[in-house]
């Protein structure tokens, strides 16, 4: 065992820190298009796009590089959509996936020339009396359900998302009612799925819908590809055999009805891997026979543990060159936050800590940066680049104090 002094084995972490601050994110261009070719290259099928699901991490310069790989977006509001735009991609790239939303975001929608799914019925009616004669993709809620933690099963009889299946017909005559052309349907079971047989059963339903309305000339089969968090347990997502499965069915599918454009939102798995959070080592201390290793990434900056109860890898990066040497017991690696909640990891096998070393949180890049929070009155921090030509840039200054203060 040794330890890792470089993020993404190409820069040292402690020059990091020390030209950008602590915390902060890192993100490796070169994984984030691999991640994005990877989606695009998931089908044979020709009529195939790729959505990004953007609320995984909206920084532009980020949905700059995706736009240009030629990916589409999802956005999940107005502030999501003016990102978008800002970063390259026009309207008819964009489509709006909201939920419970309100007339002035639909609006802004239609304003803007950007296809709307609505996920209720009310939904549709609020968009009929906005954009009579207009088109509108449906969400649906297939009564499938997958993921990692309840939080994040998006399908299913206890989901919030998505108008029922028995109330399709119900959705047309609403459709019929403003004279609009139904001309998609969309849905998404959950995330962080590393089997196949769901996420297929659910596109199959869904498939099987839009058999019976002739004007729908698109179908999004969702997101929720997974990566795999524990390096060398978990492992990755077969997409050979997921892009198997899925051609077949829409093939047979198309061969027995019409041509159609499928779409997918994958939004975790082309941001997770290609972000790493750097933060530093600030207290160590044992109580009651318990190790903890304090430091300054409380869930203000990553809360997916707290909230998810989600597994991050984590590396020690020493402040000195010493020898590597574990800890005899399981160690909790907690924030600086004031809640007794705020812990990143327990129960951890790692090596012995200092004041002054650095941490590594692995596979960030999703919901890190974006969930982030200035709880406790605590600044962002800030954002870096490390670009495919080796270089590295800062794509968002971190905040300060001043900046907690201003209107």
């Amino acid at each position: 065992m040794g330890f890792d002094k470089l993020v993404f084995g190409k820069k040292d972490v402690q020059e990091i820190i020390n030209e950008y601050g602590s915390p902060v994110y890192v993100y490796d261009e070169e994984i984030l298009r691999k991640r994005c070719q990877e989606m695009k290259n998931l089908l044979k099928y020709p009529h195939f796009r790729v959505n990004y699901s953007a609320k995984a991490n909206t920084n532009v310069e980020l949905l700059k590089i995706v736009c240009s790989e030629g990916l589409d977006v999802d956005g999940m509001s107005p502030g999501e959509m003016y990102l978008e735009m800002k970063a390259g991609f026009t309207p008819d790239r964009i489509t709006f996936i909201g939920n419970n939303v309100s007339r002035q975001e639909l609006q802004f929608a239609v304003d803007n020339d950007i296809l709307v799914s609505v996920d209720s019925l009310s939904q549709l009616k609020l968009l009929g009396e906005i954009n009579q004669g207009g088109s509108v993709c449906l969400r649906i809620n297939p009564g499938i359900g997958a993921g990692h933690h309840d939080k994040v099963v998006t399908g299913g009889k206890k989901a919030k998302f998505g108008i029922a299946m028995e109330d399709l017909p119900i959705a047309q005559d609403i459709a019929a009612s403003y004279a609009m052309t139904i001309s998609g349907l969309n849905q998404h079971i959950g995330s962080l799925f590393l089997e196949p047989d769901a996420y297929v059963a659910a596109a199959a339903a869904i498939l099987g819908l839009a058999a019976d309305i002739p004007s729908i000339d698109m179908v999004d089969l969702g997101g929720g590809f997974g990566i795999p968090y524990r390096h060398g347990i978990e492992g990755r997502l077969d997409l050979a055999d997921l892009g198997n499965k899925l051609d077949n069915l829409i093939n047979a599918w198309v061969a027995a009805h019409r041509p159609i454009t499928i779409r997918i939102e994958p939004g975790r798995y082309i941001a997770a891997e290609c972000g790493a959070l750097l933060g530093t080592v600030t207290a160590v201390k044992e109580n009651y026979n318990t190790f903890f290793v304090g430091t300054d990434i409380g869930f203000n900056t990553l809360v997916r543990p707290v909230m998810y109860d989600s597994y991050h890898e984590i590396s020690v990066v020493p402040g000195q060159d010493r020898p590597y040497k574990e800890y005899s017991k399981p160690v909790y690696v907690v924030g600086q936050i004031c809640e007794s909640g705020d812990i990143l990891a327990h129960d951890r096998t790692l090596p012995c800590c200092r004041e002054g070393d650095a941490l590594i949180v692995h596979d960030a890049g999703a919901y890190g940066f974006a969930m982030a929070s200035t709880y406790n009155s605590r600044p962002l921090p800030a954002e870096v680049l490390l670009e495919k030509d080796g270089g590295i840039r800062l794509i968002r200054k971190a905040q300060t104090l001043e900046d907690l203060w201003r209107d």
